[in-house]
């Protein structure tokens, strides 16, 4: 199958539409061994001395004005303790509130026990409306001039799997009579190799199955976004903007909490909704119940129920990425 044609959205879901704007848990913390960026900083702040330290780091803070030096020298997620989260926290909620004017809480859950998270597409009823993509950008507080979105629907000749002849950029009335439509967004690779090439493991595969991003490690090199063969990660060219009144509160550490800018980011199945109990945004928008989403690991859920009751397919089989995003049409 060819390649999602990696075209740069104008809008959420790629067009004119009416939006309003070895690869496990199991790997180790990075640690101080010479290769992370923490381990490095520690070693030029012994050799330099506290005055010189600060001064060398001078050009590097100014990256961004927002950046303060305890962002900098941050700790990377997994090595933070349960204070230690607590207090950054605490400092991303005043700096939400400094930089937006925006009341935020940002929470830090954790995957449940035993769950494993999958997700379907039924492409026979999916009518390229991209309501999903819209929710997707409001929900997950991206940048409004960018009109940023995880998902883009691709509307494809009937019969065909040819992406690169496949139109992200469609402003037509939908659904067209020749036509089918296929959303496509991070399908939560089993082998994500966008984990494998991050030279500073800023970014990791969750026990339940949802490949993360922490945006206060990640040092924008891009190279996962090089990797992905889905087109499914986004860049930050620039601090986000967004007004006060529209910014989601419902904020999680590792998953709709606003970005800085210079960093990677990715869809994270709504984690922050998800692993509470709820469904993805872009599930509840659509209008036609073409999503399906659950635990893999529940024989009674709905998603195992497409698995083991329809024919599904993966995006790039041949990969052997094992996809955990499936799609399906009826019979």
């Amino acid at each position: 199958m060819n390649d999602p044609a990696p075209a740069s959205p104008k809008t959420p879901c790629g067009g004119n539409c009416s939006c309003s704007g070895g690869s496990t848990n199991a790997s180790p913390p990075p640690g101080d061994d010479g290769s992370t960026r923490r381990a490095v900083l520690k070693g030029l702040g012994a050799t330099l001395g506290v005055a010189a330290y600060a001064k060398a780091l001078a050009p590097l803070t100014e990256l961004t004005k927002e950046t303060s030096m305890d962002e900098f020298l941050q700790k990377h997620y997994k090595e933070l303790s349960k204070d230690e989260i607590a207090t950054v926290i605490t400092r991303l909620t005043q700096e939400a509130k400094e930089q937006y004017g925006a009341d935020v809480t940002i929470s830090d859950p954790k995957p449940q026990e035993g769950v494993k998270f999958g997700y379907a597409l039924n492409l026979s009823i999916c009518n390229g409306c991209r309501k999903c993509a819209e929710a997707c950008h409001l929900e997950n507080n991206h940048d409004r001039p960018s009109h940023q979105s995880y998902i883009r629907v691709f509307e494809m000749t009937k019969g065909s799997m040819d992406f690169e002849k496949g139109n992200v950029h469609y402003d037509h009335p939908v659904p067209q009579p020749d036509k089918y439509y296929m959303p496509v967004q991070c399908q939560q690779c089993e082998h994500p190799p966008c984990v494998d090439v991050c030279p500073v493991e800023a970014t990791w595969k969750e026990k339940d199955g949802i490949v993360v991003v922490d945006y206060n490690w990640c040092i924008g090199c891009r190279y996962c976004e090089a990797a992905c063969p889905y087109h499914a990660r986004r860049f930050n060219w620039q601090k986000p903007q967004i007004p006060a009144p529209e910014i989601n509160p419902d904020q999680s550490y590792l998953s709709n909490r606003i970005r800085p800018q210079g960093v990677m980011e990715k869809c994270t199945f709504c984690l922050h909704r998800t692993r509470n109990g709820r469904l993805p945004a872009c599930l509840e928008a659509c209008p036609t119940g073409a999503r399906v989403f659950g635990d893999l690991n529940d024989p009674a859920s709905e998603v195992r129920y497409v698995l083991e009751n329809k024919r599904v397919f993966v995006l790039k089989e041949e990969l052997g990425l094992k996809p955990q995003f499936f799609y399906f049409f009826d019979e």
